[in-house]
């Protein structure tokens, strides 16, 4: 008769950690900007606070398209359509006689629940399948604008509504919206992927045969990312909307869009929490500094996220957690060795 093994005794060698020093105190400076931040419009010029706003924007987007290809391996080329319904349903809310800003959220939550229906279609669709499949109902949803006569086609219309409130007013409600919307999408996404849907999209970005076969509802979790992706575009294409008050179809429902998403997200690190909003902050400084070249800032934006696709496929942030193991933002768990007590007793962590 062979017997069981002895199970093992006293403390165990290894510790699970979630948050490190560092991800502490990048957290805590990150309260401590936002705080700054929300005081933004009452010391800053009118100039710098319409470009903070822009950034705000551009972090959404990132995050968003990051949270659907990056975690959940949906690779969408259409999110643009999102985006412009966005702004769309804004501009029909308002000329019903919502106020603007409430026209705002209640229009991005219209769109994720057009996104839902949406889902049990696009979801059948795989890989390439599904990134042409996106190309496609953005192509869709801007014929379908271009139809309502309150757009008339491609010659727009404006937020007439935004007009009651001054222009420095008007800045300022913008700017605390857009800040408002970047910091609790960010940490949503953030205590999803914590969570055990944040593991669960993870293991089927992976593999998604082996996540259906340890019991992961893959359907589900991906329509729950999709869904979530779909709010924050169609938030941040109201945002836009506000900032620049005009509303003409052929912008809001671009590719460049999305293109700017996928830049953001590749150069930052896909599949980071830190990685699209790091891209986020260099797509803006090149577009600050470049962005009047015309045609040749699109191609040097080509060109660039061409190089990283080739020579860094983990984005720069990517780069650094592989070379330095920094998790600022970490979304998953830390197995670390307990450190040999010295002498001492001192230290029992590596």
């Amino acid at each position: 008769m062979i017997s069981a093994p002895p199970a093992p005794t006293g403390p165990s060698p290894w510790v699970i950690q979630r948050w490190t020093r560092a991800s502490i105190a990048f957290a805590s400076a990150t309260a401590l900007l936002l705080a700054v931040l929300c005081l933004g419009p009452l010391w800053l010029q009118a100039g710098t606070v319409d470009r903070l706003t822009t950034l705000f924007i551009y972090v959404i987007l990132a995050v968003m398209w990051n949270a659907l290809a990056g975690y959940a391996g949906l690779v969408s080329i259409g999110h643009q359509a999102f985006f412009g319904l966005g702004a769309y349903a804004m501009v029909r809310l308002a000329d019903a006689g919502l106020g603007p800003y409430p026209a705002l959220l209640v229009g991005a939550v219209l769109v994720a629940l057009v996104a839902v229906p949406l889902a049990a279609f696009m979801l059948r669709l795989q890989g390439g399948e599904f990134a042409i499949g996106m190309w496609v109902v953005a192509a869709l949803a801007h014929l379908c604008v271009n139809l309502d006569s309150l757009v008339q086609g491609e010659t727009g219309t404006s937020m007439i509504a935004l007009q009651q409130y001054a222009a420095d007013d008007r800045r300022a409600y913008t700017y605390w919206a857009a800040l408002a919307a970047m910091a609790g999408l960010c940490w949503v996404v953030f205590l999803l992927l914590r969570s055990k849907v944040g593991t669960a999209a993870q293991a089927i970005r992976d593999n998604e045969t082996a996540a259906i076969s340890l019991g992961v509802r893959v359907v589900a979790i991906k329509r729950l990312v999709f869904v979530l992706s779909a709010f924050g575009c169609a938030l941040a294409g109201g945002l836009w909307l506000a900032t620049s008050i005009s509303f003409q179809p052929k912008t809001y429902f671009s590719v460049q869009w999305t293109a700017y998403m996928i830049f953001m997200v590749l150069v930052g690190g896909i599949g980071t929490m830190e990685g699209p909003i790091l891209g986020a902050l260099l797509f803006f400084a090149v577009e600050t500094l470049w962005g009047g070249k015309g045609v040749l800032y699109l191609i040097g934006l080509g060109a660039i996220a061409m190089l990283f696709a080739l020579f860094l496929p983990k984005g720069i942030w990517g780069a650094v957690q592989q070379r330095w193991d920094v998790h600022l933002l970490s979304a998953g768990y830390r197995v670390r060795a307990h450190k040999p007590r010295n002498p001492e007793g001192e230290g029992n962590l590596l």
